[in-house]
């Protein structure tokens, strides 16, 4: 029987300037900062979570905050736009909103669906969805109640560089099912109630450039270690090389990068954001991996000094 993925857990991507980056995944898309914490191969810097009250998988978008990067461009290998979904009559507030910011956004329509399109300072691109799956948000934050508050991921879509390959991937080996077909778009749909569809363009399209504004990896869920050491075995079966499981702290990780050039992540819900910090106090302290703890002092003072605004 072929196992199903479950859909996102998170999405990992590259920004600029730290302060800037919280200010407009706080204030502006009302997610919570919860977790702050650094980047496991370069100490120095952030890597940041934002998400609903709890960060729960298919919540939870994170970022490398690499100020003196150079501009990343979108292209094969990536996801070229992350989906947000919200509940359903919240569109013209989320409209009125990014006016009320001076954001550009343009409306678009793609499988029977309205989405905004915008994009955060850093050249991110985002979109807004509203749906009736996956339960509201209860983080009332900067003047957004749980009626419009972002619910999590809605989606994302792929970029390949060969997407025959990146959608045997996902069809076949991910066990998502291919929903429709529009125009050079394939839509994929996961098991889960949330982060559960995947576009991919049956373009193919030249490859992309890591830098401020593109997207590091996607994850995906596994439910615990057991599932996903199963998914471990069905990768390698399918030739993909897989790294060794990786402790995150928060979740455990395996890495593979597919034959269309996208990194992907396979992440263990457990054991969450609430393993080091109490829930009412999530993202308000520096948190570090346990190998850094003795270097606290100096990694405070090569980090940008950042807060989330009151009000």
């Amino acid at each position: 029987m072929l196992k199903k993925s479950i859909g996102i857990h998170h999405i990992t991507a590259i920004v600029g300037n730290p302060q800037e980056n919280i200010d407009f995944y706080t204030h502006v898309l009302g997610l919570r900062l919860v977790k702050k914490t650094v980047n496991f191969d370069d100490p120095y810097t952030y890597h940041l979570y934002f998400g609903d009250k709890e960060g729960k998988p298919g919540t939870t978008i994170t970022f490398f905050p690499w100020s003196k990067s150079r501009k990343g461009t979108i292209g094969g290998g990536q996801v070229s736009i992350t989906s947000y979904v919200v509940p359903v009559g919240a569109m013209d507030f989320w409209t009125n909103r990014l006016e009320e910011f001076n954001i550009p956004y343009v409306k678009n329509q793609r499988f029977g669906e309205e989405y905004i399109q915008f994009q955060d300072p850093h050249g991110l691109q985002l979109e807004i969805v509203s749906r009736e799956e996956g339960e509201k948000n209860d983080w009332e934050y900067a003047g957004i109640t749980s009626n419009e508050a972002i619910k999590g991921f809605g989606g994302a879509t792929l970029l390949s560089l060969f997407p025959e390959k990146t959608s045997y991937l996902l069809e076949n080996v991910l066990g998502l099912k291919k929903i429709g077909k529009e125009l050079d778009v394939i839509r994929y749909k996961s098991v889960g109630s949330i982060g559960n569809v995947i576009d991919l363009k049956t373009t193919p399209v030249g490859v992309g450039h890591m830098g401020i504004g593109t997207v590091h990896h996607i994850a995906l869920r596994a439910k615990d270690d057991e599932d996903q050491l199963e998914w471990i075995n069905i990768l390698e079966d399918y030739r993909y090389y897989v790294s060794p499981i990786r402790d995150r702290n928060y979740f455990k990780s395996i890495y593979f990068r597919e034959k269309g050039g996208n990194l992907f992540e396979i992440a263990t819900d457990e054991p969450g954001f609430t393993i080091d910090e109490p829930l009412d106090q999530l993202g308000q302290s520096l948190k570090l991996p346990p190998q850094y703890e003795a270097n606290r002092e100096d990694i405070e003072k090569g980090l940008m000094p950042v807060k989330v605004k009151e009000f």
